[in-house]
Protein backbone atom coordinates (compact mmCIF):
# COMPACT_ATOMS: atom_id res chain seq x y z
CA UNK A 1 0.00 0.00 0.00
CA UNK A 2 1.32 3.54 -0.78
CA UNK A 3 1.96 5.23 2.29
CA UNK A 4 1.39 8.43 0.83
CA UNK A 5 -2.11 7.22 0.82
CA UNK A 6 -5.06 8.95 2.56
CA UNK A 7 -6.72 5.10 2.96
CA UNK A 8 -2.82 4.20 4.38
CA UNK A 9 -2.52 6.95 6.87
CA UNK A 10 -6.67 6.44 7.64
CA UNK A 11 -6.07 2.85 8.33
CA UNK A 12 -2.80 3.26 10.95
CA UNK A 13 -4.70 6.07 12.73
CA UNK A 14 -7.45 3.14 13.16
CA UNK A 15 -4.86 0.89 14.17
CA UNK A 16 -3.05 3.24 16.56
CA UNK A 17 -6.96 4.60 17.89
CA UNK A 18 -7.45 0.63 19.08
CA UNK A 19 -3.89 0.44 20.71
CA UNK A 20 -4.79 3.46 22.74
CA UNK A 21 -7.92 1.94 23.49
CA UNK A 22 -7.05 -1.17 24.65
CA UNK A 23 -4.04 0.01 26.92
CA UNK A 24 -6.47 2.90 28.55
CA UNK A 25 -9.08 -0.16 29.49
CA UNK A 26 -5.75 -2.06 30.83
CA UNK A 27 -4.94 0.66 33.12
CA UNK A 28 -8.95 1.16 33.70
CA UNK A 29 -9.65 -2.53 34.90
CA UNK A 30 -6.02 -2.72 37.07
CA UNK A 31 -6.68 0.88 39.02
CA UNK A 32 -10.37 -0.22 39.58
CA UNK A 33 -8.87 -4.11 41.18
CA UNK A 34 -6.34 -1.88 42.82
CA UNK A 35 -9.00 0.47 44.28
CA UNK A 36 -11.56 -2.43 45.19
CA UNK A 37 -8.50 -4.59 46.56
CA UNK A 38 -7.75 -1.42 48.93
CA UNK A 39 -11.91 -0.91 49.69
CA UNK A 40 -12.59 -4.45 50.66
CA UNK A 41 -9.25 -5.01 52.99
CA UNK A 42 -10.54 -1.53 54.69
CA UNK A 43 -13.55 -3.19 54.73
CA UNK A 44 -12.49 -6.32 56.14
CA UNK A 45 -9.64 -5.42 58.06
CA UNK A 46 -11.21 -5.35 61.74
CA UNK A 47 -12.84 -8.95 60.93
CA UNK A 48 -9.35 -10.33 60.23
CA UNK A 49 -7.75 -8.65 63.32
CA UNK A 50 -10.36 -10.32 65.31
CA UNK A 51 -10.38 -13.44 63.99
CA UNK A 52 -6.16 -13.63 64.01
CA UNK A 53 -6.63 -12.86 67.80
CA UNK A 54 -9.26 -15.22 68.79
CA UNK A 55 -7.77 -18.35 66.88
CA UNK A 56 -4.07 -17.75 68.05
CA UNK A 57 -4.59 -15.84 71.33
CA UNK A 58 -7.53 -16.66 72.76
CA UNK A 59 -7.90 -20.46 72.03
CA UNK A 60 -9.48 -20.78 68.72
CA UNK A 61 -12.68 -20.42 67.16
CA UNK A 62 -15.63 -21.58 68.65
CA UNK A 63 -19.63 -21.70 68.73
CA UNK A 64 -19.99 -18.63 71.05
CA UNK A 65 -17.85 -16.80 69.35
CA UNK A 66 -19.62 -17.71 65.75
CA UNK A 67 -22.57 -16.72 67.38
CA UNK A 68 -21.51 -13.24 68.56
CA UNK A 69 -20.62 -12.63 64.76
CA UNK A 70 -23.99 -13.45 63.43
CA UNK A 71 -25.29 -10.37 64.92
CA UNK A 72 -23.02 -8.12 63.10
CA UNK A 73 -24.41 -10.39 59.97
CA UNK A 74 -20.92 -12.71 59.53
CA UNK A 75 -21.33 -16.38 59.26
CA UNK A 76 -18.76 -18.60 60.07
CA UNK A 77 -17.86 -21.81 58.87
CA UNK A 78 -16.22 -24.44 60.92
CA UNK A 79 -16.95 -27.43 58.52
CA UNK A 80 -13.79 -28.03 56.35
CA UNK A 81 -16.43 -29.90 53.76
CA UNK A 82 -18.79 -26.55 53.40
CA UNK A 83 -15.86 -24.57 52.86
CA UNK A 84 -13.91 -26.78 50.22
CA UNK A 85 -17.66 -26.83 48.43
CA UNK A 86 -17.55 -23.31 47.72
CA UNK A 87 -13.89 -22.71 47.27
CA UNK A 88 -13.59 -25.33 44.68
CA UNK A 89 -17.20 -24.58 43.08
CA UNK A 90 -15.78 -23.55 39.57
CA UNK A 91 -18.49 -20.28 39.85
CA UNK A 92 -16.61 -18.86 42.39
CA UNK A 93 -15.11 -15.65 42.04
CA UNK A 94 -12.30 -14.13 43.57
CA UNK A 95 -12.55 -10.21 43.33
CA UNK A 96 -9.77 -9.28 45.73
CA UNK A 97 -6.53 -11.00 47.06
CA UNK A 98 -3.67 -9.76 49.13
CA UNK A 99 -0.75 -11.47 51.27
CA UNK A 100 -0.37 -9.97 54.88
CA UNK A 101 3.15 -11.27 55.48
CA UNK A 102 2.44 -14.79 56.56
CA UNK A 103 -1.76 -14.11 56.02
CA UNK A 104 -3.29 -15.23 52.49
CA UNK A 105 -6.49 -12.54 52.16
CA UNK A 106 -8.92 -13.50 49.63
CA UNK A 107 -12.71 -12.20 48.85
CA UNK A 108 -14.93 -14.61 47.06
CA UNK A 109 -17.99 -14.16 45.63
CA UNK A 110 -20.80 -17.03 44.45
CA UNK A 111 -23.73 -15.80 42.69
CA UNK A 112 -25.17 -13.45 44.83
CA UNK A 113 -23.26 -14.55 48.20
CA UNK A 114 -19.74 -13.14 49.55
CA UNK A 115 -17.34 -14.93 51.45
CA UNK A 116 -14.12 -14.00 53.50
CA UNK A 117 -11.26 -16.20 53.23
CA UNK A 118 -8.30 -16.13 55.44
CA UNK A 119 -5.35 -18.56 55.10
CA UNK A 120 -2.57 -18.54 57.89
CA UNK A 121 -0.12 -21.33 58.84
CA UNK A 122 -2.12 -24.02 56.72
CA UNK A 123 -4.97 -23.07 59.15
CA UNK A 124 -8.52 -21.77 56.60
CA UNK A 125 -10.78 -19.15 58.13
CA UNK A 126 -13.91 -18.90 56.25
CA UNK A 127 -16.52 -16.32 56.66
CA UNK A 128 -19.80 -15.29 55.23
CA UNK A 129 -20.65 -11.55 54.97
CA UNK A 130 -24.41 -11.14 54.90
CA UNK A 131 -24.51 -7.78 54.29
CA UNK A 132 -24.97 -5.90 51.11
CA UNK A 133 -22.41 -7.59 48.73
CA UNK A 134 -19.70 -5.87 46.81
CA UNK A 135 -20.60 -4.46 43.41
CA UNK A 136 -17.31 -4.31 41.39
CA UNK A 137 -17.46 -1.78 38.30
CA UNK A 138 -15.47 -3.86 36.20
CA UNK A 139 -18.94 -4.95 34.01
CA UNK A 140 -19.16 -1.09 33.45
CA UNK A 141 -15.52 -0.71 32.14
CA UNK A 142 -15.75 -3.71 29.40
CA UNK A 143 -18.94 -2.46 28.22
CA UNK A 144 -17.18 1.06 27.76
CA UNK A 145 -14.64 -0.73 26.50
CA UNK A 146 -17.00 -2.69 23.83
CA UNK A 147 -19.05 0.37 23.22
CA UNK A 148 -16.28 2.78 22.42
CA UNK A 149 -14.14 -0.21 20.36
CA UNK A 150 -17.60 -0.71 18.06
CA UNK A 151 -17.73 3.10 17.48
CA UNK A 152 -14.06 3.01 16.09
CA UNK A 153 -14.97 0.00 13.81
CA UNK A 154 -17.67 1.45 12.77
CA UNK A 155 -16.21 5.01 12.55
CA UNK A 156 -13.66 3.79 10.29
CA UNK A 157 -15.86 1.75 7.91
CA UNK A 158 -18.03 4.80 7.63
CA UNK A 159 -15.25 6.80 7.11
CA UNK A 160 -13.63 4.37 4.11
CA UNK A 161 -17.20 3.87 2.29
CA UNK A 162 -16.96 7.79 1.91
CA UNK A 163 -14.30 7.79 0.67
CA UNK A 164 -13.84 4.87 -1.18
CA UNK A 165 -15.32 6.53 -4.19
CA UNK A 166 -11.82 8.55 -4.36
CA UNK A 167 -10.37 5.27 -6.12
CA UNK A 168 -13.11 5.40 -8.88
CA UNK A 169 -12.77 8.87 -9.11
CA UNK A 170 -8.59 8.49 -9.29
CA UNK A 171 -9.54 5.57 -12.35
CA UNK A 172 -12.02 8.31 -14.32
CA UNK A 173 -9.65 10.56 -13.96
CA UNK A 174 -6.81 9.38 -15.41
CA UNK A 175 -9.28 8.37 -18.60
CA UNK A 176 -9.62 11.60 -19.54
CA UNK A 177 -6.40 11.78 -21.14
CA UNK A 178 -7.79 8.87 -23.06
CA UNK A 179 -10.78 11.20 -24.13
CA UNK A 180 -13.12 9.22 -22.33
CA UNK A 181 -15.29 11.83 -20.71
CA UNK A 182 -18.60 9.86 -19.68
CA UNK A 183 -17.98 10.56 -16.29
CA UNK A 184 -20.19 8.73 -13.99
CA UNK A 185 -18.65 7.25 -11.26
CA UNK A 186 -19.82 7.32 -7.59
CA UNK A 187 -22.97 9.21 -6.01
CA UNK A 188 -22.80 12.63 -6.98
CA UNK A 189 -26.27 13.76 -4.94
CA UNK A 190 -24.43 14.11 -1.86
CA UNK A 191 -23.49 17.30 0.20
CA UNK A 192 -19.76 15.53 1.23
CA UNK A 193 -16.77 17.29 -0.52
CA UNK A 194 -15.81 13.77 -2.12
CA UNK A 195 -19.45 14.25 -4.54
CA UNK A 196 -18.57 17.76 -4.81
CA UNK A 197 -15.39 16.95 -6.05
CA UNK A 198 -16.98 14.57 -8.42
CA UNK A 199 -19.40 16.51 -9.17
CA UNK A 200 -16.93 19.07 -10.43
CA UNK A 201 -14.72 16.56 -12.25
CA UNK A 202 -18.34 16.10 -13.96
CA UNK A 203 -18.37 19.22 -15.01
CA UNK A 204 -14.95 19.87 -15.80
CA UNK A 205 -15.06 16.35 -17.95
CA UNK A 206 -18.06 17.75 -19.46
CA UNK A 207 -16.39 21.10 -20.76
CA UNK A 208 -13.72 19.00 -22.23
CA UNK A 209 -15.86 17.25 -24.03
CA UNK A 210 -17.25 20.04 -25.72
CA UNK A 211 -14.15 22.13 -26.26
CA UNK A 212 -13.73 19.05 -28.10
CA UNK A 213 -16.63 18.66 -29.93
CA UNK A 214 -16.34 22.33 -30.99
CA UNK A 215 -12.63 21.36 -32.52
CA UNK A 216 -14.12 18.72 -34.31
CA UNK A 217 -17.01 20.92 -35.46
CA UNK A 218 -14.47 23.89 -36.22
CA UNK A 219 -12.86 21.04 -38.77
CA UNK A 220 -15.70 19.16 -40.55
CA UNK A 221 -17.02 23.00 -40.88
CA UNK A 222 -14.12 23.83 -42.47
CA UNK A 223 -13.94 21.03 -44.62
CA UNK A 224 -17.69 21.30 -45.45
CA UNK A 225 -17.87 25.10 -46.41
CA UNK A 226 -14.75 25.26 -48.07
CA UNK A 227 -15.32 22.93 -51.03
CA UNK A 228 -17.46 26.17 -52.87
CA UNK A 229 -15.11 28.83 -53.11
CA UNK A 230 -12.37 26.57 -53.60
CA UNK A 231 -14.22 24.95 -56.87
CA UNK A 232 -14.73 28.10 -58.02
CA UNK A 233 -10.87 29.26 -56.86
CA UNK A 234 -9.72 26.31 -59.14
CA UNK A 235 -12.54 27.12 -62.24
CA UNK A 236 -11.08 30.30 -62.79
CA UNK A 237 -7.32 29.54 -62.35
CA UNK A 238 -8.67 27.43 -65.51
CA UNK A 239 -9.98 30.46 -67.40
CA UNK A 240 -8.31 33.00 -69.09
CA UNK A 241 -6.82 35.13 -67.67
CA UNK A 242 -8.82 38.83 -67.86
CA UNK A 243 -9.34 41.76 -65.65
CA UNK A 244 -13.23 40.14 -65.06
CA UNK A 245 -11.53 36.72 -64.02
CA UNK A 246 -8.86 38.15 -61.63
CA UNK A 247 -11.55 40.16 -59.73
CA UNK A 248 -13.76 37.04 -59.42
CA UNK A 249 -10.25 35.01 -58.09
CA UNK A 250 -9.86 37.49 -55.87
CA UNK A 251 -13.54 37.72 -54.14
CA UNK A 252 -13.00 34.13 -54.25
CA UNK A 253 -9.53 34.22 -51.49
CA UNK A 254 -11.66 37.14 -50.20
CA UNK A 255 -14.64 34.79 -49.20
CA UNK A 256 -11.85 32.10 -48.14
CA UNK A 257 -10.31 34.78 -45.93
CA UNK A 258 -13.96 35.70 -44.34
CA UNK A 259 -14.95 31.90 -43.68
CA UNK A 260 -12.01 31.40 -41.56
CA UNK A 261 -12.89 34.38 -39.70
CA UNK A 262 -16.69 32.87 -39.43
CA UNK A 263 -15.12 29.59 -38.02
CA UNK A 264 -12.82 31.10 -36.10
CA UNK A 265 -16.04 32.77 -34.42
CA UNK A 266 -18.39 29.87 -34.31
CA UNK A 267 -15.51 27.70 -32.63
CA UNK A 268 -14.76 29.89 -29.55
CA UNK A 269 -18.10 30.45 -29.42
CA UNK A 270 -19.15 27.05 -29.04
CA UNK A 271 -16.34 26.22 -26.69
CA UNK A 272 -17.08 28.31 -24.28
CA UNK A 273 -19.24 30.30 -22.27
CA UNK A 274 -18.56 34.09 -22.45
CA UNK A 275 -21.16 36.48 -23.64
CA UNK A 276 -21.34 37.69 -27.15
CA UNK A 277 -21.90 41.60 -27.35
CA UNK A 278 -24.85 42.33 -29.15
CA UNK A 279 -26.16 45.27 -30.66
CA UNK A 280 -29.13 47.01 -32.57
CA UNK A 281 -28.91 45.55 -36.54
CA UNK A 282 -31.23 46.60 -39.43
CA UNK A 283 -32.38 42.93 -40.97
CA UNK A 284 -31.63 44.09 -44.30
CA UNK A 285 -27.81 44.31 -43.04
CA UNK A 286 -27.80 41.14 -42.11
CA UNK A 287 -29.41 39.41 -45.14
CA UNK A 288 -27.28 41.45 -47.89
CA UNK A 289 -24.14 39.67 -45.80
CA UNK A 290 -25.38 36.20 -45.73
CA UNK A 291 -25.95 36.96 -49.35
CA UNK A 292 -22.19 37.76 -49.69
CA UNK A 293 -21.30 34.88 -47.29
CA UNK A 294 -23.15 32.31 -49.77
CA UNK A 295 -22.49 33.98 -52.90
CA UNK A 296 -26.45 33.70 -53.91
CA UNK A 297 -28.55 36.00 -56.03
CA UNK A 298 -31.12 37.90 -54.98
CA UNK A 299 -33.64 35.61 -56.77
CA UNK A 300 -32.63 32.64 -54.75
CA UNK A 301 -34.45 34.40 -51.41
CA UNK A 302 -38.21 35.55 -51.21
CA UNK A 303 -37.99 38.72 -49.05
CA UNK A 304 -41.14 38.84 -47.33
CA UNK A 305 -39.59 40.87 -44.52
CA UNK A 306 -39.73 44.07 -42.72
CA UNK A 307 -36.58 46.14 -41.92
CA UNK A 308 -36.71 45.37 -38.65
CA UNK A 309 -34.03 46.02 -35.99
CA UNK A 310 -32.86 43.22 -34.04
CA UNK A 311 -29.78 43.11 -30.88
CA UNK A 312 -28.08 40.04 -31.97
CA UNK A 313 -24.04 39.71 -32.55
CA UNK A 314 -23.90 40.89 -36.34
CA UNK A 315 -21.01 38.40 -37.12
CA UNK A 316 -22.43 35.01 -35.44
CA UNK A 317 -26.41 35.91 -36.33
CA UNK A 318 -25.20 36.15 -39.72
CA UNK A 319 -23.82 32.94 -39.81
CA UNK A 320 -27.00 31.29 -38.14
CA UNK A 321 -29.21 32.82 -41.12
CA UNK A 322 -26.65 31.66 -43.14
CA UNK A 323 -27.18 27.93 -42.49
CA UNK A 324 -30.59 28.53 -42.07
CA UNK A 325 -30.96 29.90 -45.80
CA UNK A 326 -28.07 27.33 -46.96
CA UNK A 327 -29.99 24.46 -45.62
CA UNK A 328 -33.82 25.81 -46.85
CA UNK A 329 -31.89 25.70 -50.15
CA UNK A 330 -30.47 22.49 -50.63
CA UNK A 331 -33.69 20.78 -49.02
CA UNK A 332 -36.27 22.99 -51.06
CA UNK A 333 -38.00 21.25 -54.42
CA UNK A 334 -37.50 24.55 -56.11
CA UNK A 335 -34.16 26.14 -54.35
CA UNK A 336 -36.17 29.11 -53.04
CA UNK A 337 -36.75 30.04 -49.19
CA UNK A 338 -38.79 32.72 -48.01
CA UNK A 339 -37.52 35.04 -45.30
CA UNK A 340 -40.73 36.71 -43.41
CA UNK A 341 -41.02 38.36 -40.01
CA UNK A 342 -44.15 38.26 -37.98
CA UNK A 343 -43.72 41.03 -35.01
CA UNK A 344 -40.35 40.15 -33.52
CA UNK A 345 -39.69 36.71 -35.13
CA UNK A 346 -37.70 36.10 -38.34
CA UNK A 347 -39.32 32.87 -40.26
CA UNK A 348 -37.98 30.57 -43.04
CA UNK A 349 -40.19 28.91 -45.27
CA UNK A 350 -38.99 26.22 -48.26
CA UNK A 351 -40.95 24.12 -50.43
CA UNK A 352 -39.91 20.38 -49.07
CA UNK A 353 -40.11 16.75 -47.43
CA UNK A 354 -40.89 17.25 -43.82
CA UNK A 355 -38.30 16.50 -41.25
CA UNK A 356 -38.16 12.92 -40.56
CA UNK A 357 -36.80 13.45 -36.93
CA UNK A 358 -37.72 15.81 -34.15
CA UNK A 359 -35.78 19.25 -34.35
CA UNK A 360 -33.58 18.50 -31.41
CA UNK A 361 -32.59 15.21 -32.54
CA UNK A 362 -30.51 17.42 -35.90
CA UNK A 363 -28.47 19.20 -32.99
CA UNK A 364 -26.07 16.57 -31.95
CA UNK A 365 -23.20 17.07 -33.52
CA UNK A 366 -22.30 14.90 -36.67
CA UNK A 367 -26.07 13.62 -37.14
CA UNK A 368 -25.56 13.86 -41.05
CA UNK A 369 -22.69 10.78 -40.60
CA UNK A 370 -25.26 8.63 -39.04
CA UNK A 371 -27.50 5.95 -40.29
CA UNK A 372 -30.67 8.92 -40.51
CA UNK A 373 -28.11 11.08 -42.89
CA UNK A 374 -30.56 11.23 -45.95
CA UNK A 375 -33.11 13.58 -43.72
CA UNK A 376 -30.42 15.54 -41.80
CA UNK A 377 -28.45 18.92 -41.83
CA UNK A 378 -25.57 17.79 -40.35
CA UNK A 379 -23.42 20.58 -38.55
CA UNK A 380 -26.09 23.52 -39.71
CA UNK A 381 -28.70 23.05 -37.04
CA UNK A 382 -26.02 22.21 -34.34
CA UNK A 383 -24.33 25.51 -34.85
CA UNK A 384 -27.58 27.34 -35.67
CA UNK A 385 -28.46 26.31 -32.14
CA UNK A 386 -26.09 27.03 -30.08
CA UNK A 387 -25.49 30.62 -31.81
CA UNK A 388 -29.21 31.09 -31.43
CA UNK A 389 -28.85 29.94 -27.85
CA UNK A 390 -26.30 33.05 -27.54
CA UNK A 391 -28.08 35.19 -28.60
CA UNK A 392 -31.17 35.04 -26.56
CA UNK A 393 -32.95 33.26 -29.57
CA UNK A 394 -34.55 29.84 -29.99
CA UNK A 395 -35.49 27.94 -32.69
CA UNK A 396 -38.47 26.35 -33.63
CA UNK A 397 -40.28 23.94 -36.79
CA UNK A 398 -43.05 23.18 -37.98
CA UNK A 399 -44.49 21.57 -41.51
CA UNK A 400 -47.74 22.86 -42.74
CA UNK A 401 -49.40 22.69 -46.48
CA UNK A 402 -46.27 21.21 -47.59
CA UNK A 403 -43.81 23.94 -46.50
CA UNK A 404 -41.00 23.63 -43.76
CA UNK A 405 -41.42 26.69 -41.23
CA UNK A 406 -38.33 27.41 -39.34
CA UNK A 407 -38.47 30.36 -36.74
CA UNK A 408 -36.42 32.04 -34.39
CA UNK A 409 -38.31 33.24 -31.52
CA UNK A 410 -36.98 35.83 -28.32
CA UNK A 411 -36.59 33.49 -25.66
CA UNK A 412 -38.08 36.90 -23.44
CA UNK A 413 -41.06 36.45 -25.44
CA UNK A 414 -41.71 33.06 -25.00
CA UNK A 415 -41.04 33.50 -20.79
CA UNK A 416 -44.29 35.87 -21.43
CA UNK A 417 -46.15 33.14 -23.12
Amino acid sequence: MNRQSIFFTLTISFVISIILVVISFGILMIGNQKKLDHHLVDKYRPLTKMLMRKEFRQGGLDEVFAQDLKRFNYDVFLDQNKINAITYNPKTKVIAQRQFNDVLFRVLQLNDRQFLYLKRNNKTFFVEDKNEITQTSKTYIILGFVIILLTLILSFIVTLRKLMPLKLLKEKVNTLGDENFDFECCNMDGKDEVSQLAREFKNSAKKLKDIKEARNVFIRNIMHELKTPITKGKFLAELEKSPENDLKLKEVFNRLESLINEFASIEELISSNKNIEKKPYFLNDIMDNVKDILMIEDEEIISSYDNKKFEVNFKLFSIAVKNLIDNALKYSDDNKVEVKTEENDILFINSGKELEYELEQYYEPFFANEEKRKNSFGLGLYIIHNILKANGYTLFYEYKDGKNIFTCKKDEELSTI
